[in-house]
């Protein structure tokens, strides 16, 4: 193998680290299918990364034992791997891959694809000099209403980063105008598609008679 591919090797495997505890939340949770001794359930995704998933199912399922998970990611390659159940709450499982590189990659590019598309959101919080960032990818929406006010509320963000936003709804604009409002966070880096219903929210909110 030659120097480069290497160089490419290392890169591919620096990302997948990187995405592989983010949690991806969903406008629509996908659908899932699930194996579990001679028995096949239905259920949804309610957030995937590389190395897990939480899922709902109508299946009565162990901690410890090992189903088997076959799902799309909006219109995605049908992704089939074997996971361990690590934890339950009702009906609300939370599950471990069992799973090589090469599933990993293919996972990760249909994570990549709903991102870009703005049917997926990752929401992460960083420590820069001592500031706390919030930093969204994919889409901002409703979907996100948990972890940002307790980002906000809990954590003390003091700017939210949006370079990576690819659409934005009305449930998110109106996360940012409680975090700028109430809570004096700043808005960095913005996206086109931010920066853009971000100004057209602010003429109507400026509007007399909405005030």
């Amino acid at each position: 193998m030659g120097k480069n591919n290497l160089n490419w090797t290392n890169v591919a495997t620096n990302l997948l680290d990187q995405r592989r505890h983010q949690r991806i939340r969903f406008s629509t949770p996908p659908a899932i299918r699930i194996g579990y001794a001679g028995e096949i359930g239905e259920g949804q995704i309610e957030n995937l990364s590389l190395s897990g998933l939480m899922f709902r199912s109508n299946l009565s399922l162990d901690i410890g034992h090992t189903v088997g998970c076959e799902f799309s990611v909006f219109g995605s390659s049908v992704i089939d791997v074997p996971a361990s159940v690590v934890s339950r709450v009702g009906d609300l499982f939370g599950a471990r891959f069992q799973t090589g590189p090469i599933n990993q990659i293919i996972i990760d590019d249909a994570i990549t694809g709903a991102l870009a598309r703005g049917q997926a959101s990752i929401l992460t919080v960083h420590d820069l000099a001592g500031r706390k960032v919030m930093r969204i990818s994919g889409g901002l929406n409703g979907t996100l209403r948990g972890d940002f006010m307790h980002a906000l509320t809990r954590v003390g963000i003091e700017e939210i980063d949006l370079s990576a936003v690819t659409t934005v709804d009305q449930a998110g604009l109106a996360l940012c105008l409680v975090a700028t409002k109430h809570h004096s966070v700043n808005l960095g880096s913005q996206s086109a598609c931010f920066a853009e219903a971000w100004q057209k929210a602010q003429v109507t909110i400026n509007e007399p008679g909405c005030n």
